[in-house]
C-alpha cells in the first residue's frame, strides 16, 4: 500500500524519504485539476454554441490597494505561513502519526512566526503590484468575462463546500461515533462521505452560477461528465492508500473466466493500509466492522475507478449528440445512481431502517438520484418538444 505519496514515489524511483502528504489528498487534488480542466473544455463549447454567453462588468482600474485587499492576502498568507512552518519544524512528530499531516492541518497548532513573516510578505506583494498598477487618476473601464472563467472559482467553492458536505454526511452515518467524540470526527483528516460532497458542493457551485447571472442548466450540463472523471480519479487515491472504503471480505475463488488479471482485481489484503485496520489472514480471522475478515476485501475503490472511468468515456463521448439543455446532467444522475447502488452490495456501510426495508445512506440516496435522473430525462424532453 501507498499511503502517502512518498510511499508511492520511493516505489517507483528506488528512493527513501519520507513526506507525510495523504495520496488520498494527492489524487483528489489531481482530480479537481482534471475536473477543472474538463469543465473549462465544456464552457468554451457551451459559449461557442452560444448557450451561455460572456457578460461585462464595470471595474476601476489604477487605484491604490485597499485595506480588505492588504488584510485579505496577509490573512491568508498567516495561515500558510503558520501552518508551513509549524510542518517544518515539527516534521518528525507529524511523519510518526496516523494522518499525521491531515491532522495536524486542521488543528489548531502551528508557528506564530511563520504566521507573520508570510503573511507580512503576501500583504507587502499586494501591496507593490497595486503600486504598480496605479494611475494618477483612477478610471472605470469594463472587462468581458466568459463563462469558462468561472469554472477557477466554482471549482474553490466546490472544494470548500464539498469538504464540509462529506464531513457533515459522515458523522449524520455514524451518530455514536460523533456523540463520543465530536472534535475527532468534525476535525480529523479522515472520514469523508462522497455523496455528502457531492449535494454540498453541487447545490453551492448551483447557487454561485445562478448569482452570477449563468444559465444553470447548462453549467450543470457541461459539469456532469468532470464530476464522473474526477470521482474515477478520487478513487484511485482511496484504493493507493487503503482509506477503509474496500468491501466485505473476499474468500471466493478467482473465476477461470477472469483468471488472466492480477489476483488483487478480484481480492485485496490492503496490507500496510494508512487506516491502520489489520484484515487478517487464513488461519487468522479478524473482525473489522461487524465483518470477518481472513486477508481479503473486495477491492471496490477500483471497481469504481473502472466504471466511473467508463462512464465518463460514455458521457464525454455523446455530449455533442445531446441538444436537450439538461438531459446530460439528468443522465449522468442515473449512471452515478446505478453505479453506487451496485458497489454497494459489497461495501461496508450502516444500514438505516426504511419502511422496513435495510439500506445504506449510499443506497438510499443512488435511488434518489437515479429517480431524479429518470424525472429530469422525462421532464426536459417534455419540455424541449413543447417549446417547438
Amino acid at each position: 500500500m501507498f499511503p502517502y505519496l512518498s510511499d508511492l514515489t520511493n516505489y517507483l524511483f528506488g528512493l527513501n524519504f519520507t513526506f507525510p502528504l495523504p495520496m488520498f489528498g494527492f489524487m483528489v487534488a489531481i482530480a479537481f485539476i482534471a475536473g477543472n480542466y474538463v469543465w473549462t473544455l465544456e464552457m468554451k463549447r457551451k459559449e461557442r454554441e452560444g448557450l451561455l454567453l460572456a457578460t461585462t462588468k464595470k471595474v476601476i482600474v489604477g487605484e491604490k490597494a485597499s485595506v480588505n485587499e492588504l488584510v485579505t492576502n496577509g490573512l491568508f498568507g498567516f495561515l500558510v505561513g503558520y501552518k508551513l512552518l509549524g510542518v517544518i519544524l515539527n516534521y518528525s512528530e507529524i511523519v510518526s502519526k496516523h494522518e499525521g499531516l491531515p491532522d495536524y492541518i486542521l488543528s489548531t497548532q502551528g508557528n506564530i512566526f511563520g504566521g507573520l513573516l508570510i503573511g507580512g510578505v503576501m500583504a507587502y506583494l499586494k501591496y507593490r503590484d497595486a503600486e504598480k498598477k496605479r494611475l494618477p487618476e483612477p478610471k472605470e473601464v469594463e472587462e468581458t468575462v466568459h463563462p469558462f472563467q468561472e469554472v477557477g472559482p466554482m471549482t474553490f467553492v466546490a472544494a470548500i463546500a464539498g469538504i464540509i458536505g462529506a464531513k457533515l454526511f459522515d458523522a449524520i452515518e455514524d451518530i455514536d461515533r460523533l456523540v463520543a467524540d465530536p472534535i475527532e470526527v468534525i476535525f480529523s483528516g479522515s472520514g469523508l462521505s462522497i455523496y455528502g460532497g457531492l449535494i454540498i458542493g453541487g447545490g453551492s457551485v448551483i447557487y454561485y452560477a445562478y448569482k452570477k447571472g449563468l444559465k444553470v442548466v447548462h453549467v450543470v450540463d457541461a459539469c456532469a461528465p468532470t464530476l464522473m472523471l474526477a470521482y474515477g480519479i478520487g478513487r484511485i487515491g482511496c484504493q493507493l492508500s487503503g482509506d477503509g472504503d474496500w468491501g466485505i471480505p473476499n474468500d471466493l475463488p478467482m473465476p477461470d473466466a477472469i483468471s488472466f488479471l492480477p489476483e488483487w482485481m478480484w481480492k485485496f489484503d490492503y496490507l500496510g493500509n494508512i487506516s491502520g485496520i489489520d484484515l487478517g489472514e487464513v488461519g487468522r480471522p479478524v473482525l473489522v466492522d461487524g465483518m470477518t475478515y481472513t486477508g481479503n476485501a473486495w477491492p471496490t475503490p477500483f471497481y469504481e475507478t473502472v466504471m466511473s472511468f467508463i462512464i465518463f468515456g460514455i458521457l464525454w463521448g455523446v455530449r455533442n449528440k445531446i441538444k436537450v439543455a439538461g438531459v446530460m446532467f439528468s443522465v449522468y444522475l442515473m449512471f452515478n445512481g446505478v453505479e453506487r447502488f451496485f458497489i454497494e452490495k459489497i461495501r461496508i456501510n450502516s444500514n438505516y431502517n426504511i419502511f422496513g426495508i435495510e439500506a445504506t445512506q449510499a443506497e438510499i440516496i443512488a435511488v434518489l438520484l437515479f429517480i431524479m435522473g429518470a424525472v429530469g430525462v422525462w421532464y426536459f424532453t417534455k419540455k424541449s418538444k413543447s417549446s417547438v
